[in-house]
């Protein structure tokens, strides 16, 4: 660590691009090396998810010494702050002998709580609790707190009654040729789609995650078989992919 901590020191005085870095123009590297990490314990190769996880790591560091140059934090009050954090929030391990065994469910409870201690005194909002990040994932999240409420459907008939209204009030939007009414009812569409979701205990992340893989995977195979054929992919025909596709969903189960 002390050594790509130095190294970091280095490129902020010495390389152009990464003086010219701020901690909003880095954000965005932060997520897309997140997904990156996913996409390679996805694949299972153990080379690339050290990689990715280097990456994320550097986005870590990256930050850290920008706030350190501003006088804010460094990356060992980074590293003391979640330390402490783990301790704090895991009583059961580290003041074992005031718990009997707990369950991963009761460990789960004890960790909201302390949560909830930490934010005493702290004017917030049920959704407050509710991270930023991918729309898909903050959507569910919503959905499930408002649900603990009783602000939910019955059952999945209600859910799927519901995707079912907004798809015609799109297509109504569409008939009205209204941009922003269109704009509107698509998210309206997608947020009811997700609230099925949730009520099929499927995640919405997780499963457009999983479809985006298989696509890249069958798209790919598309590719590979031009390039044997030796004709670029923009040459084929949509009937000539359309059977390349089929093909890789055979051959890629």
């Amino acid at each position: 660590m002390d050594e790509l901590l130095a190294v970091m020191r280095e490129l902020r005085e010495k390389c152009p691009w990464d003086q010219q870095q701020t901690p909003e123009s880095l954000t965005k590297y932060a997520i897309e090396e997140a997904y990156e990490v996913e996409a390679a314990i996805r694949d299972g190769n153990t080379d690339e998810i050290r990689d990715e996880l280097g990456d994320l790591l550097l986005q870590v560091v990256f930050q850290a010494q920008m706030f350190s140059e501003q006088g804010a934090f460094n990356f060992d009050d980074v590293v003391q702050a979640i330390t402490e954090k783990l301790i704090r929030r895991h009583p059961h391990v580290f003041q074992a002998e005031q718990f009997s065994p707990l369950s991963s469910a009761d460990v789960a409870v004890l960790w909201k709580q302390i949560k909830q201690q930490e934010k005493q005194g702290k004017a917030q909002s049920r959704l407050d609790e509710i991270k930023h990040g991918p729309a898909l994932q903050q959507a569910d999240a919503i959905q499930k707190n408002a649900a603990h409420i009783g602000f939910d459907f019955a059952d999945i008939a209600g859910a799927y009654g519901k995707l079912n209204e907004e798809l015609a009030e799109l297509q109504q939007a569409i008939d009205n040729q209204n941009s922003d009414e269109i704009f509107d009812e698509f998210g309206d569409c997608l947020f009811s789609l997700i609230n099925v979701g949730r009520k099929l205990g499927v995640s919405s992340e997780m499963a457009l995650l999983s479809t985006i893989h298989k696509f890249r995977t069958r798209f790919a195979f598309i590719e590979d078989q031009a390039g044997q054929k030796q004709q670029k992919i923009e040459a084929l025909s949509l009937a000539e992919m359309d059977q390349l596709w089929e093909q890789a969903k055979q051959q890629l189960k």
